[in-house]
């Protein structure tokens, strides 16, 4: 199986969210400095990178990160190609996943971008409410994109990502799919395991044949 990794590195300087911490890598220990090991400080917010939104992320008294069942993480996923020029996931896209999908990954203009350059971009392609309406209806286990968040929302109601994690499905976002076709993969994510944790960096690997 060939393996393509879609995680977001971490390092100084990365993109992040607006508002989100930033993250942070500073020496503590170096050998370079004398010492008889390397060893760093890291800081950084939960959501760094490519990561994982649990329930709690949005639900009060919802499944937090380390009560998340990692079978729903993991396995059989479907990458969707959304078209270039399309402002947002709309119900349509969904439409084109097919029926029985558990784990769909939506690899958007997002991605060509991403590969450019690593930085924020305000316009990016993100889900409406009714992509997360439809996938709910599919009864998705988990839903996937290339941008650091899964809505784009100016009114700080955040309706999408209440739609998906009322109903228990759960949100992987700040994926690079640039080197992931649309197909059928399967897919390994594991998160930090943060105790009671709202959200968890994650390393995300697509093994496709």
């Amino acid at each position: 199986m060939r393996q393509i990794d879609v995680s977001m590195p971490l390092y100084s300087g990365m993109p992040a969210f607006p508002g989100d911490p930033l993250f942070d890598v500073e020496p503590v220990r170096s050998r370079a400095r004398g010492d008889p090991y390397n060893i760093s400080r890291v800081s950084m917010g939960s959501h760094a990178g490519t990561h994982v939104d649990p329930p709690i992320h949005f639900v009060p008294g919802g499944r937090d990160l380390d009560g998340v069942d990692l079978e729903s993480l993991s396995g059989p996923c479907r990458v969707v190609e959304v078209p270039p020029g399309t402002g947002s996931v709309a119900r349509r896209e969904v439409d084109a996943v097919p029926p029985g999908t558990e784990r769909v990954l939506f690899r958007t203009a997002n991605s060509d971008r991403w590969r450019e350059r690593l930085e924020f971009f305000p316009d990016y392609v993100a889900l409406d409410p009714s992509a997360a309406d439809a996938l709910v209806a599919r009864s998705v286990k988990l839903v996937g994109i290339d941008s650091l968040s899964v809505e784009r929302d100016a009114t700080g109601q955040f309706p999408v990502h209440h739609r998906l994690l009322g109903a228990g499905v759960l949100i992987l976002e700040g994926l690079l799919l640039g080197d992931a076709p649309a197909g059928a993969y399967e897919m390994r994510c594991l998160p930090l395991r943060v105790r009671h944790g709202d959200g968890g960096p994650a390393r995300v690997v697509l093994l496709a044949p």
